[in-house]
C-alpha cells in the first residue's frame, strides 16, 4: 500500500478524536505507522499520555489533547494545536463515543443520559467537522471521516445510542453535499469491531436477549458475538483519509472483520401518486388499501 504514491499519507496531519482506545487507537496507530503527525484526543488523561508516549517512542509525532470532543471548544483545540504544533492540517477522524447504559430502552433511558449519548457522538461529529471544515475550505483539501454504527439501522436495540449515530449519517451526507465543491470530503465508517463497547458479559447478554426476541437472525448474532480486532477496520479509515479516495464522499460505509459494505442512498420505493393540482387528498379508506 505505501508502495503507490496516491495511497501514501507520509508528511500529512490528522486529528483523531476519540483516539487512545479501541477502533480509535488502531486508527491512530495506523496512522502514525503511515508517517501521518497525529493529535490525540481521549477523556482520560493517563490514556492520552500512555499513546503518546508510545508513539512517540516508536519515532512517531504525535500531542495530545485531554477532553470530551462533545464538549465546546476541545475539537478546536485539537485543530489549533495542530496547526501551531506541525503547521498544516489534512485529516480529522471522530471516534469518540461511550456505551448507553446496561440495558438502555425508549423506556427507562433518562433525558440526561440521552443528551449524554447525543453529546458524545453526534455533538463530536458536528464540532470536529465543523472545527476542521473551516480549515480544509480555506486551503480547498481535507478529509473527514465520521464513525457511525449498524445501531443506527435500529437493530440494535438501545435509544439514545442509535439515535446519535444516526444523526451521524445524516450530519455526514450533509456535510458532504455542503462542502463538496470547496475540495474537503466526508465520509462514515460503520465498524463493527471488538472493543469496549462490544464486549463482556452485559454485551453477551443484551445480544442474546435481541436474538431471542427475533431482532437479530442468528448470522447477525454470531458476527456480534465474534467481533474481529480494530485492525481489521483500521484501515478504511485511513484509506478514506489519503488520496486515493479523492473521488468519494457522501458515502456510508460498513466494516466488519473481513467484509466491507457500501449502504447505497436512501430512497422511497413507489407506493401511489396522483396530481395534487387535480385531485384530493388521499382518504383514510385509500391509504389503508394502499398501505395494508
Amino acid at each position: 500500500m505505501n508502495g503507490e504514491p496516491e495511497l501514501s499519507l507520509s508528511g500529512r496531519v490528522a486529528v483523531v478524536a476519540g483516539g487512545t482506545r479501541g477502533i480509535g487507537l488502531a486508527v491512530t496507530y495506523a496512522l502514525t505507522g503511515r508517517g501521518v503527525s497525529v493529535i490525540v484526543n481521549g477523556r482520560d488523561p493517563e490514556a492520552v499520555s500512555e499513546t503518546v508516549a508510545e508513539i512517540r517512542g516508536g519515532g512517531g509525532y504525535a500531542i495530545g489533547v485531554v477532553g470530551s470532543a462533545g464538549e465546546d471548544g476541545v475539537a478546536q483545540q485539537m485543530v489549533d494545536t495542530a496547526l501551531a504544533e506541525f503547521g498544516a492540517l489534512d485529516i480529522a477522524i471522530n471516534c469518540a463515543g461511550i456505551a448507553e447504559p446496561v440495558g438502555s430502552t425508549i423506556l427507562t433511558i433518562t433525558s440526561d443520559e440521552f443528551r449524554e449519548q447525543v453529546d458524545a457522538h453526534l455533538m463530536s461529529a458536528f464540532h470536529l467537522t465543523q472545527a476542521a471544515g473551516r480549515v480544509f475550505v480555506e486551503q480547498g483539501s481535507g478529509s473527514i471521516v465520521l464513525t457511525g454504527s449498524a445501531a443506527s439501522l435500529g437493530m440494535f436495540g438501545g435509544s439514545g445510542y442509535p439515535a446519535a449515530k444516526g444523526g451521524v449519517n445524516a450530519l455526514a451526507l450533509a456535510a458532504a453535499a455542503d462542502l463538496a465543491d470547496r475540495g474537503v470530503r466526508v465520509n462514515v465508517v460503520m465498524p463493527g469491531a471488538k472493543s469496549r463497547l462490544s464486549s463482556g458479559d452485559d454485551y453477551v447478554a443484551h445480544i442474546e436477549n435481541l436474538y431471542r426476541r427475533g431482532i437479530l437472525d442468528e448470522l447477525t448474532r454470531d458476527a456480534a458475538l465474534d467481533p474481529a480486532p480494530p485492525d481489521y477496520v483500521a484501515a478504511l479509515y485511513v484509506f478514506l483519509a489519503g488520496d486515493g479516495a479523492r473521488h468519494l464522499t457522501g458515502q456510508i460505509y460498513t466494516a466488519a472483520g473481513g467484509f466491507i459494505g457500501r449502504y447505497d442512498p436512501q430512497q422511497p420505493t413507489f407506493v401511489a401518486y396522483r396530481d395534487h393540482q387535480e385531485t384530493a387528498p388521499y382518504g383514510l379508506e385509500e391509504l389503508a388499501a394502499l398501505l395494508k
